[in-house]
């Protein structure tokens, strides 16, 4: 798998001169935007250089070996283009044209021809109907439309989040959601059809994957249950799954999208407790919550204190906290009066009302307090950037919450335009809304607990946790998964 990743010499199948040919928008990207220093070939019917790629009309025209083929023509001639690649001795093929297993008879005509030219020659496809994928370690990427901008938006910094992504306009909208936030991408995968490689299969090398520290996916349908399954329950690292299909139509959509059969969303349920796998509500999730597992440490227990300098969002969150499964921390009377002897606080119980005059020093006192004491697992802090000095003590906190090793899921009740330059700016792990703060301190302690857990009653006690909104047993699971 590390070839589609690390390749030193690649072939853009179908590049060529002409206007708004999308396989010379790769070249470009390869020979003038990134420092991807490996060789580039352009292959089209004129043999023609495409922005600096030297081009030949065949495949196994080109001199030397060749690590990767990346395929981007009219389906119709795909087939041919995958036999050459056998022949020149490419091991490893993307294709990137549509038309196949979502296009009608046809297309799947076209796509059986392609497996069985595949293994005939003992080749490796990612797709087709995919984006390819993308690498910020050595800035290979072969994301077909890719602009100059773009590329320096998302490629240039590395980072620890990897994603496997069915759907390449998914693909986009995670990439522009790196703009401005602390996380950066390692590495994101467009699989398309799955015709050969799935998301199994990425799992299993993002698993091994040394820069990848989460693994975020977006999924239309599981193409072999058992070995997906198989494959999330070796991984240590957190996986969070973003799949459509909750409902008939989801299914029809999907269907029509990537050729995706049908998946019964309730076994899916099963599968994602017995793999500890975070199944996330939404697209945006994917991009939110691995802040909590990259920025802080994980969150042991339910007890969450929170402290804010406006009353009003003690009483908001904590009906978040009860629903998310988490519990108020009940302060002793020594954590009190510790917290009063620090500053004028309006209200010493939890949540704590800080009010606005604060120093940064009773901050500094605060957070001491807090994470030190064993009443607390986590803290919720709601503070309004109304200062400089409040981001300065933000900054503060998350360096103490690695001291103390516990999480804060810090969520700032200002415009979201304001948080996200705070957060950009200042590199600190801000979260755009409560509810995105309370669901990623959740997640952090389920995280947590699936691989804490050692026998089989507190397994039990996970699945029915994470199953219970579907009144469905135990039992039920196990069998249907």
């Amino acid at each position: 798998m590390n070839m589609f990743f690390n390749p030193s010499s690649v072939a853009v199948i179908g590049a060529s001169n002409s206007p708004f040919n999308l396989g010379a928008t790769i070249c470009r990207s390869l020979h003038e935007f990134s420092p991807f220093g490996g060789a580039v070939y352009a292959v089209n019917r004129k043999g023609e250089d495409v922005h600096g790629c030297p081009g030949y009309s065949s495949v196994t025209d080109i001199p030397g070996h060749i690590d990767l083929g990346i395929i981007i023509a009219p389906a119709l001639v795909v087939p041919g283009f995958v036999k050459q690649c056998g022949e020149k001795g490419i091991k490893h093929i993307i294709i990137e044209s549509s038309g196949f297993s979502e296009g009608g008879e046809q297309g799947k005509a076209l796509q059986r021809e392609i497996d069985k030219i595949r293994n005939a020659y003992g080749m490796r496809i990612m797709g087709p109907n995919c984006l390819g994928v993308l690498n910020t370690e050595n800035k290979f990427c072969c994301f077909y439309g890719i602009q100059k901008d773009d590329f320096e938006t998302f490629a240039q910094k590395n980072g620890n989040i990897s994603y496997i992504i069915q759907s390449g306009g998914i693909v986009v909208i995670v990439l522009e959601s790196f703009k401005n936030d602390v996380v950066k991408a390692a590495k994101i995968i467009s699989i398309g059809n799955k015709s050969d490689i799935d998301e199994a299969d990425m799992i299993e090398y993002l698993s091994t994957d040394e820069k990848t520290k989460v693994i975020g996916m977006y999924l239309e349908n599981i193409k072999d249950g058992r070995k997906f399954l198989k494959a999330a329950k070796k991984v240590k690292k957190p996986i969070l799954v973003f799949k459509v299909g909750r409902t008939t139509e989801g299914v029809r959509a999907a269907q029509s999208h990537t050729a995706g059969m049908a998946n019964n969303d309730l076994i899916f349920e099963s599968a994602c407790a017995q793999a500890g796998i975070i199944r996330v509500n939404s697209i945006s999730e994917l991009h939110s919550l691995p802040r909590i597992f990259t920025q802080m440490p994980p969150l042991k227990g339910k007890k969450i204190a929170v402290f804010t300098n406006s009353g009003a969002f003690g009483g908001s969150t904590a009906d978040l906290r009860v629903q998310a499964g988490l519990e108020m921390a009940k302060l002793s009377p020594e954590t009190q009066e510790r917290l009063s002897r620090t500053g004028q606080i309006f209200n010493v119980t939890n949540p704590i009302d800080l009010g606005p005059a604060l120093s940064m020093q009773t901050f500094l006192e605060i957070f001491d307090i807090l994470l030190s004491s064993d009443e607390i697992d986590g803290l919720l802090p709601v503070p309004s950037l109304w200062h400089p000095m409040v981001i300065e003590a933000i900054m503060e906190l998350v360096k103490k919450c690695h001291g103390y090793g516990k999480p804060a899921a810090i969520y700032t009740p200002n415009a979201v335009d304001k948080t996200i330059a705070y957060r950009n700016n200042y590199q600190v792990p801000l979260f755009e809304s409560p509810e995105e703060a309370v669901r990623a301190l959740a997640v952090s302690h389920r995280q947590y607990c699936y691989h804490a857990m050692k026998d089989e009653l507190q397994l039990r006690a996970y699945y029915e946790l994470s199953i219970s909104q579907n009144n469905i047993s135990y039992n039920d699971y196990a069998d249907g998964a």
